[in-house]
């Protein structure tokens, strides 16, 4: 499986354009991630760049080595393929409904099954349990 990983918010916490502290935990997944050898990780960020070099450099610096960079493969010439990742899962704070932790993320991918992320029972539940709402009254319940 191909997955693309954000560096901001996901690797490091929120300094943009410095690099923040390290989440914790996530350098390790990843590289637990690899080293089992299942899937290709990507980094995928909005760094760009000597920011992006630095981004790279850091996680470097901690053993973390990316298949590719801002880019499907290695080989791709910046300017001809589309900016598009073809990634099977992307692990981005951004998400709906924010950043896993990490643990559920590599065990979730430890254990093939990357549906677990993303459990529609939070969702469910909160659509079902809907108070009701008193009748309001004149412009906009402001009136009696």
């Amino acid at each position: 499986m191909v997955i693309a990983v954000d560096f901001d918010g996901t690797i490091v916490t929120h300094k943009y354009p410095k690099i923040g502290e390290e989440i914790p935990f996530a350098i390790e997944s990843l590289k637990l991630i690899q080293k089992e050898g299942r899937h290709l990780l990507i980094l995928w960020t909005v760094r760009e760049g000597d920011l992006l070099d630095e981004a790279v450099a850091f996680c470097k610096e901690r053993g973390l080595n990316f298949y590719a960079v801002n880019k499907n493969d290695p080989e791709e010439v910046a300017g001809k393929a589309p900016r598009k990742l073809t990634a099977d899962l992307f692990i981005d704070d951004r998400n709906f409904g924010g950043l896993p932790d990490w643990g559920l993320i590599y065990n979730t991918l430890k254990n093939n099954d990357s549906r677990a992320c993303f459990s529609t029972d939070v969702f469910l539940k909160g659509a079902m349990v809907q108070e009701e709402q008193p009748k309001k009254s004149k412009f906009f319940g402001l009136i009696r």
